[in-house]
């Protein structure tokens, strides 16, 4: 794909949603990390729906630990393989409060020393609360970036590379939202809506689905 087919594919992105953000639910920093860690191989709607149970209570990493192992456990036990999840987000506010002041460090290394915190976690943090214009893969990401031709790759890293390296400077910081966005609700894994995707026809993938 060339660039400035790469760059009009952002346009169009940024033309029909100027504004892109997450859809998880939030009130600060420090809650935007516990979201995007209940929300690893989770949707974002089941996550907003058991963090709608505490969140309004517990703002800060002292409040999580002061609710305790157990209760976290029981408000998250409708999200897939919560109990990790759980412990996980017991150890990070832990680490928060006693290594960070109960905030929420704007350093990768930091993010990533964090129990439950991979790179993509970091990445999002990074994006959506202090506005680096790093880009998260998730597995709509990883998606659309491979049939599209936008950014191919093998693997999550390499297409993390790639689309970091390709997309125009001007867009980078909205990429990561406006991707996962067309992935959910457009390019979807079983049948993409390609009738009513507004990039169809810079799109290189072959087997476009007909109207």
């Amino acid at each position: 794909m060339n660039a400035q087919k790469r760059a009009e594919i952002f346009r169009r992105l940024q033309a029909a949603n100027p504004k892109p953000t997450t859809e998880l639910e939030y009130r600060n920093t420090f809650q935007l990390l516990i979201a995007v860690i209940l929300s690893a191989q989770a949707t974002d709607k089941s996550v907003n729906l058991a963090t709608a149970r505490f969140f309004p209570t517990h703002e800060t990493p002292q409040s999580i630990l002061d609710m305790g192992l157990e209760a976290l456990t029981e408000h998250i036990r409708t999200i897939g393989l919560y109990k990790t999840k759980a412990a996980n987000v017991i150890r990070t506010c832990a680490i928060l409060v006693e290594k960070h002041n109960g905030q929420v460090p704007a350093d990768r290394a930091a993010l990533e020393a964090l129990p439950g915190v991979g790179r993509k976690t970091a990445n999002v943090v990074l994006n959506t609360a202090f506005g680096h214009p790093v880009i998260a893969v998730d597995t709509h990401i990883f998606r659309v970036a491979n049939r599209t031709g936008l950014a191919p790759g093998k693997t999550v890293e390499e297409v993390e590379k790639r689309l970091t390296r390709l997309t125009p400077a001007p867009y980078r910081l909205d990429a990561h939202h406006w991707l996962i966005l067309h992935g959910r609700y457009i390019c979807l894994a079983r049948k993409p809506k390609c009738p009513q995707c507004g990039i169809a026809d810079l799109c290189e993938y072959r087997d476009k689905t007909v109207a």
